[in-house]
């Protein structure tokens, strides 16, 4: 059975060597829709894949971390990059140019991984990511899967080359929280009441 998340965020990019000159030289913006899709051949306890409340938490966080943030390719011109750095307190460097199908791939690992690493206490069994959708806009969207999201073909995505700015990190609930994540903490959902 498969569910689905939907969460929202605001985010500003250039994606360098696209075919259009206002999106490979223009810093710009998107309304961003990102639906997390989960899966299990199992129910919890309480008759579900995933209580859509522990996506509140910890995945919410890691996503809203794109949220009035500037997502930067960490290979992108020095000057560039040095700019965002200095003029904006929220940034995201990532290892990959930030288009929408990277954004899925980028997701997709990242929140695999935390469910890699998360210790679920209701019954939970089997639960892994089946696929991302990020909606770039209202007409145009880029689905992942896993054979993408971990694809050598569309550039590799080593989540220790992520880096978060101190501001984003510092409005997260544990500001530890991806350190824990890159040094394989387990993170453990509550306890049903």
């Amino acid at each position: 059975m498969i569910i689905r998340k939907l969460f929202k965020f605001e985010n500003a990019h250039v994606v360098r060597g696209c075919t259009s000159e206002r999106c490979k030289y223009s810093i710009h913006g998107h309304s961003y829709k990102v639906e997390l899709l989960l899966e299990s051949n199992y129910l919890d306890y309480g008759q579900m894949v995933y209580d859509f409340g522990l996506t509140k938490q910890m995945m919410k966080e890691l996503i809203d971390a794109f949220d009035h943030a500037t997502a930067i390719w960490n290979q992108d011109d020095k000057s560039y990059i040095d700019a965002i750095k200095t003029h904006s307190l929220r940034w995201v460097s990532l290892p990959v140019s930030p288009s929408a199908e990277q954004f899925s791939r980028v997701i997709f690992v990242i929140i695999d991984k935390l469910l890699q690493q998360t210790k679920m206490v209701n019954g939970e069994k089997e639960v892994k990511i089946h696929s991302v959708i990020v909606h770039e806009t209202d007409t145009g969207y880029a689905q992942g899967f896993r054979e993408d999201a971990y694809s050598p073909l569309m550039g590799e995505i080593n989540l220790k080359e992520i880096d978060f700015s101190s501001q984003v990190k510092k409005e997260w609930s544990d500001p530890l929280m991806w350190d824990k994540l890159l040094s394989n903490e387990t993170f453990v959902n509550p306890t049903p009441n």
